[in-house]
């Protein structure tokens, strides 16, 4: 069976999106420590800069551009395509890493919630990709950054189950057809990945406000894997031509378990999301009233 040359960093331009903290603040630093000039997306300027200042100052030879955009807006990312492909007619790598949540049941959150995680998780790797899908060349790789929920589909995260099924399966799909091309497609499905994720969370409309900090704080102590090792991880996958990548044991066991006995795995989902809702919002002992 034909297979794809391993990847080559060296030389060759990245655009990575979500560039600013967690996995992708990382996957910047690899990059550059093999060798590869560098487009750097993120919402937040203020933690982006910071990030390019830091790889100029390792690595003063890579050309290393920063480009602040705001992914949920589609004219945004339009306009974001049309300059990379201007100033880069040639990619090697297009890593679609940004992405946001949203907390709350079906009816708790708004339907301007809903879309604004689908254009951030979705719309927007789809539109980039279709938009530099042209400059990358024979040779080059596609990282598409799901989820442990683009494999199994918890209460309370419809919106984000939603959007990373969705880039699974046009990541499944494009892998397909992009390898007569000589272009290979990563799908990344992290577990717990130790970022700001739970932080920066949306959180729906109808979420009581007694459970909005209790919730974010007992899924924030669930992140416990090294954002350093999962971007370590997703750079040895692409190396490798690797087509879809688990991260850590929480995502492995439960993508297993839904293959295996999907039905029971939904039934355990419910019981374990009514619980952790329960926990947080139990008083702790002795507390005051």
């Amino acid at each position: 069976m034909a297979r794809l040359d391993p990847y080559r960093f060296a030389g060759r331009t990245a655009v990575l999106t979500g560039a600013a903290s967690g996995i992708g603040e990382q996957l910047a630093y690899g990059l550059a420590q093999r060798g590869s000039d560098l487009v750097l997306v993120d919402v937040d300027a203020a933690r982006l800069d910071p990030v390019a200042s830091r790889i100029r100052g390792a690595h003063p030879a890579l050309d290393v551009r920063t480009i602040v955009a705001d992914l949920a807006d589609r004219s945004t990312v339009e306009a974001l395509a049309t300059r990379i492909r201007a100033e880069h007619p040639s990619i090697g790598l297009l890593i679609n890493n940004a992405g946001i949540a949203l907390g709350g049941r079906f009816d708790q959150v708004g339907m301007d919630q809903f879309e604004q995680v689908l254009n951030v998780n979705f719309r927007a790797p789809l539109l980039l990709t279709h938009a530099l899908l042209p400059s990358l060349d024979r040779g080059s790789h596609l990282v598409n950054v799901s989820s442990l929920f683009g494999l199994i589909a918890p209460p309370g995260q419809s919106a984000y189950c939603a959007s990373k099924f969705a880039l699974r399966g046009l990541s499944e799909s494009l892998r397909g057809e992009l390898f007569e091309n000589g272009i290979g497609v990563t799908t990344v499905h992290p577990g717990g990945i130790r970022t700001r994720i739970a932080e920066s969370a949306l959180i729906g409309t109808g979420v009581p406000e007694s459970e909005v900090a209790p919730t974010r704080k007992l899924f924030a102590s669930l992140l416990s894997y090294p954002a350093d090792k999962a971007a370590e991880q997703i750079l040895r996958a692409v190396a490798r031509r690797k087509a879809r990548l688990l991260i850590a044991a929480n995502a492995k066991g439960p993508d297993l378990f839904a293959r295996i006995a999907p039905v029971i795995t939904a039934n355990v989902m419910r019981s374990l999301a009514a619980a952790t809702v329960k926990a947080a919002t139990r008083p702790k002992v002795g507390a005051g009233r």
